[in-house]
């Protein structure tokens, strides 16, 4: 725990202003000229409180001549003090405090900002917080990576040198290269520098526990077949759920593609192998969770992949039925798309089934989800997030051509039934203890034959969840030609359920992966033809977010809406700012961030953080051994954007000429910007 013990008159105020910055002075005078207590002849001693927790630290800076006063539990340490024992006080009730917002009412100096130059060439402001030996090893590392046969054949060059050199000297290999540069540190306690220095130049985390199953393509397609494949062999039931939308091989079970690491560099790859495995990474997402509430100050972001958490056959099978839902929907009333885009309205629906002389839809109709203007969903969604959904039973609608109910999702054993709520258990446990601790929780975009079942269990968990605030985020892969519509019609979603809308958008990470797949098994390419058609539904996409917190801000409510602009894509950053000035945004506001991985794209992150905007580092955590498939694929990814690798070397080497030049080779980065 650490204290500091101030003598001053009654009553002396604090205001922390960062995780590394405490100022003290009285109330009701001008603030010092430099941060400091003010020293006092009086001599009434007052000590604050500043964190029970390890993951937290807080220095004051201590003029010359100021008296400390020491009692036997003390030790004076730089300026700091130093306690010994614990306090009858809980370590979040400690956190809290220590961040309180109470104490906000003060005299502060103006946090530094510095100006935002978007051509991103400045390399004195994109290093300024690395020494010079991070800019020589990401220089290294770039060039490395800069290399077809080192990249092609990276992870058997690491298991070689391990071989070779023994699991010691390895370890100092990879933390003095690759895992030095990409990875925060193997645990809670070690990363706490790194997220310390990049708070101190104004960057936050999304903290993830990149352990990766090093496991063949042999074992990895054997779990996926197995855990893909319904237990329960009806014919009769896929049937009935083909008369609505006829065939869609997009979710079939091929062995082909069931490795589905295959052609993917960018995202991790969670496998299936029991229920225990899964309740494991809960606990890892929950140590995450406790991780990122500890040290960051209630910014924190963890991101979370809803197939680590179940069975993937159910989110297979769920997103079939979603889809046959949204055809059903065309053959009633002839619209496209999402049940909430049509204007259905709940009358015609039934009269429209009246035409076709179905009987017995009472029930069905009964279930619908609507409001005054309309049809929001066929189904009751939010039977998934309270658990206690039958999907067997839950999903059945009026077949026009059969003139009957049927079901839309093939028969279920008791037991996959139970591993879907299972599923759903876990990820509310998670969510939960997020809200708890003030974290916020993104859930991954994955592969698009699960994609619309982890949409519709994400919305209904920001329905549940994001009611004061925007906890749950999804994500929106834009090199998808459906990308703008999703987001068009959940953000109405969130507008007539009255939730919180969060929303991180990518690029995408399975393009060639789903290129191959929808050619190899005959359906259309989900995938935008070109770069810079997805380019361009990225900004039509993030503009149409824009305009929806445009519309809310003449109620005051532009806060609904979060966003963030995940991208390592100079042009998209830029468009981003550019349209922030446009709708009257300012960075303060946190309404848009930004975000790239730890290791890439310095060059943009950094000189956004000194300047005053919210923006995020992706940080990896995890012992040495354990995170070289995540090492492996960033070496990949590196090699797919080597124009970006040319900027950011060029960079790195004129930063190195001007400290050479200028005496900075031992320079010590020291920041004092503060995180919005």
């Amino acid at each position: 725990m650490r204290c500091i013990v101030i003598s001053g008159p009654p009553p002396i105020v604090a205001k922390i202003i960062s995780p590394t910055r405490l100022v003290l002075y009285p109330p009701r005078l001008p603030p010092p000229s430099s941060p400091g207590p003010q020293s006092s002849p009086r001599g009434l001693m007052f000590f604050l409180i500043i964190a029970e927790s390890p993951l937290l630290s807080a220095r004051a800076f201590i003029k010359p001549g100021f008296q400390h006063t020491c009692g036997p539990d003390f030790q004076v340490l730089g300026g700091e003090l130093w306690h010994h024992s614990k306090p009858d006080i809980g370590e979040d009730q400690a956190r809290r405090r220590s961040t309180s917002t109470e104490i906000s009412d003060l005299y502060d100096r103006p946090p530094r900002r510095d100006p935002l130059d978007t051509s991103f060439n400045d390399p004195e402001t994109a290093f300024r917080s690395k020494t010079t030996w991070e800019v020589v090893r990401a220089y290294i590392v770039y060039t490395l990576c800069s290399s077809n046969y080192v990249v092609e054949h990276n992870m058997e060059l690491m298991k070689l040198a391990k071989a070779m050199l023994g699991e010691r000297l390895f370890r100092q290999l990879m933390k003095a290269t690759f895992y030095g540069h990409f990875v925060a540190g193997e645990d809670q306690n070690r990363i706490v520098p790194t997220l310390t220095r990049l708070r101190s130049f104004g960057v936050k985390p999304i903290l993830d526990y990149s352990v990766e199953e090093d496991i063949s393509q042999e074992e990895a397609e054997k779990r996926e077949v197995e855990s893909s494949v319904s237990e329960i062999k009806s014919s009769e039931a896929v049937s009935e759920a083909r008369s609505i939308g006829g065939e869609m091989p997009q979710y079939n079970v091929t062995k082909t593609f069931a490795d589905r690491r295959y052609k993917v560099q960018s995202a991790r790859t969670y496998f299936y192998l029991n229920e225990a495995s899964c309740e494991r990474n809960v606990e890892i997402f929950q140590e995450s969770l406790h991780a990122a509430a500890g040290a960051t100050y209630g910014t924190g972001i963890t991101a979370i992949k809803l197939t680590a958490l179940g069975r993937p056959q159910l989110l297979l099978q769920l997103s079939e039925v979603i889809m046959r839902a949204r055809k059903f929907v065309s053959e009633v009333i002839g619209g496209q798309g999402n049940v909430i885009g049509q204007k259905l309205n709940a009358a015609d629906l039934e009269k429209r089934l009246e035409q076709a002389g179905i009987k017995d839809t009472k029930k069905f109709l009964a279930k619908v989800v609507k409001d005054s203007e309309g049809v929001i969903h066929l189904f009751p969604w939010s039977g998934i997030v309270d658990e206690n959904f039958q999907l067997s039973d839950t999903f059945r609608v009026p077949s026009l051509k059969e003139g009957r109910m049927v079901r839309l999702i093939s028969q279920l054993s008791s037991r996959e039934e139970e591993m879907f709520r299972n599923m759903v258990r876990r990820l509310n446990t998670l969510i939960k203890t997020a809200k708890d601790l003030d974290v916020r929780v993104m859930i991954d975009a994955e592969q698009t034959y699960f994609q619309p079942a982890i949409s519709r269990i994400t919305l209904e968990m920001m329905r549940k969840y994001n009611t004061n605030k925007a906890i749950v985020f999804n994500t929106y892969q834009c090199y998808l030609k459906d990308a703008l519509k999703e987001v068009s019609t959940d953000l109405e979603q969130a507008k007539r359920q009255n939730f919180f809308f969060g929303c991180k958008l990518v690029r995408g990470a399975y393009m060639e992966q789903e290129r191959a797949r929808a050619a190899a098994l005959g359906y259309p390419d989900p995938i935008n033809p070109t770069y810079e058609a997805t380019s361009e539904m990225y900004n039509q996409t993030l503009a149409e977010c824009l305009r929806r917190i445009t519309d809310l801000r003449t109620k005051g409510l532009q806060k609904r809406i979060a966003i963030m602009v995940a991208s390592h894509n100079e042009d998209t950053v830029r468009y981003a700012i550019e349209k922030m000035k446009d709708c009257g945004i300012s960075p303060e506001e946190k309404i848009i961030c930004f975000g790239q991985l730890l290791g890439m794209c310095d060059y943009i992150t950094f000189p956004l953080g000194q300047a005053g905007y919210s923006v995020y580092k992706y940080i990896p955590y995890g012992p040495v051994d354990e995170v070289l498939p995540y090492l492996s694929r960033r070496a990949q990814e590196n090699k797919g954007i080597l124009k970006k690798i040319k900027k950011e070397k060029r960079m790195l080497l004129s930063e190195l000429r001007r400290r050479l030049f200028t005496g900075q080779i031992l320079y010590t980065p020291r920041g004092n910007y503060i995180s919005v």
